[in-house]
């Protein structure tokens, strides 16, 4: 089965806010972006993948994807996050109504494309399905096959909110990538040990080492 993934991605103004206080301006936006790079270019190398659909209304992020691939889906910046999961899922559907999509985290800088293939070939399987995130509690990625409904809801405690809405949950291990999204210091320093693509490498070596990661110089911040 080949796939659709749909990824949300704030303004780089706004994303990430987490990471401000220790990776600073402009720091953060680059950081956003790049996580957002390497979660593109991860997936549409999973030979699961067809394509990958980044809903955004950030015309800088918009480009820089682009160039990877990325089809990008416009969106409102007052919409929110489920509302933008549920108009590119409708975009994707007005062109291939017979599409398997996924929602899929834009922060996942770790991601491998063979790990995210095993999540899916799961998902492959059961009408809808999802993947808690490394901490237990929120999401990383959703799936539904033709013919159902996406029915995002992520956000905090999104894990049971999935569970509830009828969504099988994916049990697997060795799908760490595919789990650490990054939202705060310590995610960060979770997804180098893990080892981080090449965009994101690049911004973390150059501006914000991460404190306590092997083989990364020490700053003041990160």
């Amino acid at each position: 089965m080949a796939w659709t993934l749909v990824v949300p991605l704030k303004p780089l103004t706004r994303a990430k806010s987490r990471l401000a206080a220790t990776a600073g301006e402009p720091v953060r936006a680059r950081l956003a972006l790049a996580f957002a790079q390497d979660t593109v270019a991860a997936a549409l190398a999973c030979t699961s993948v067809r394509d990958v659909a980044v809903v955004t209304d950030d015309q800088h992020a918009a480009r820089e994807l682009t160039v990877l691939g990325a089809r990008i889906v416009p969106d409102s910046p007052a919409a929110g996050l489920n509302p933008a999961l549920a108009h590119g899922a409708a975009e994707v559907l007005a062109g291939r109504p017979d599409a398997a999509l996924a929602a899929l985290n834009a922060d996942l800088p770790a991601l491998r494309p063979e790990e995210l293939g095993r999540v899916l070939d799961f998902a492959s399987g059961v009408p809808r399905a999802f993947l808690a995130d490394a901490a237990g509690t929120g999401t990383t990625l959703l799936s539904a096959l033709p013919g159902h409904a996406l029915g995002p809801h992520f956000g905090p405690l999104s894990r049971a909110r999935h569970r509830a809405s009828g969504a099988e949950e994916i049990v697997l291990t060795g799908v760490d990538t595919v789990r650490q999204d990054v939202d705060t210091e310590a995610d960060l320093v979770a997804a180098h040990a893990l080892g981080l693509g090449p965009f994101s490498a690049r911004v973390n070596d150059q501006d914000t080492p991460c404190e306590g990661a092997e083989a990364a110089p020490l700053n003041s911040g990160l």
